[in-house]
């Protein structure tokens, strides 16, 4: 599991990835706001630990434009704010939990695994060869490298990897996958598979994805 721990001040951000990788997570550090939403962005992170007040921008910022492209990776803050309207403010911002500093690391630990466990009951994980997808975290890696891909790439890999080793009929993915519902030149999905397969850099052997001529896609495992 990777955490991301978005603190200003040395002594507590080492304190915890100490405390953290003794646990078996593995842990980065941003020292400000902006270096933290630049970070978080990547997709890669099971968990963010914020502080409110950092500098550049804002944990209740971060957490806020984080929350824009990943609705379902657990956030919590770390925070000296303490008063209700400050709690309620954080949580709508999009943050899972508060805890109040000074804090109990064991208390840390315990509402880091309570996030986590939802996480997992909610998101679906899909595995394709190399390619690993998570729905709920809007993440596809190639081993341990994460592949960059535009919604429409996302959904489209999705629904071939929920119906692997099923032939998926370009009228079937049109309408999942662009919820088409008439009759349209379905031609957009090459365009879109060209892409996807050069994304996931699939070599001449690894035909993960094969074209069934005159019917639709394939997804199997080989």
């Amino acid at each position: 599991m990777r955490i991301l721990v978005v603190e200003d001040e040395p002594g507590i951000s080492g304190f915890l990835k100490q405390g953290l990788e003794e646990e078996s997570y593995h842990v980065d550090i941003a020292e400000n706001g902006q270096t933290g939403l630049q970070m978080s962005l990547s997709g890669v992170y099971d968990l963010l630990l914020l502080d409110w007040m950092l500098p550049v921008i804002s944990g209740l910022e971060l957490c806020i434009d984080f929350r824009k492209q990943f609705p379902n990776t657990p956030v919590i803050f770390l925070t000296a704010k303490d008063t209700v309207e400050e709690t309620i403010t954080g949580l709508q911002s999009g943050a899972n939990d508060y805890i109040k500093k000074p804090f109990h690391f064991e208390e840390l630990l315990e509402r880091i695994r309570v996030q986590l466990r939802a996480r997992d009951i909610s998101e679906e994980k899909y595995t394709l060869g190399p390619i690993t997808l998570y729905t709920g975290r809007h993440l596809v890696l190639r081993g341990e490298e994460e592949v960059q891909l535009t919604q429409k790439e996302f959904a489209l890999l999705e629904y071939l990897m929920k119906n692997k080793n099923q032939v998926c009929r370009r009228t079937q993915i049109i309408e999942k996958v662009w919820d088409i519902h008439f009759d349209y030149n379905t031609g957009v999905i090459d365009v879109f598979m060209n892409s996807l397969r050069k994304k996931l850099n699939f070599n001449t052997n690894e035909d993960y994805i094969q074209t069934v001529r005159g019917i639709g896609y394939v997804a199997k495992d080989l």
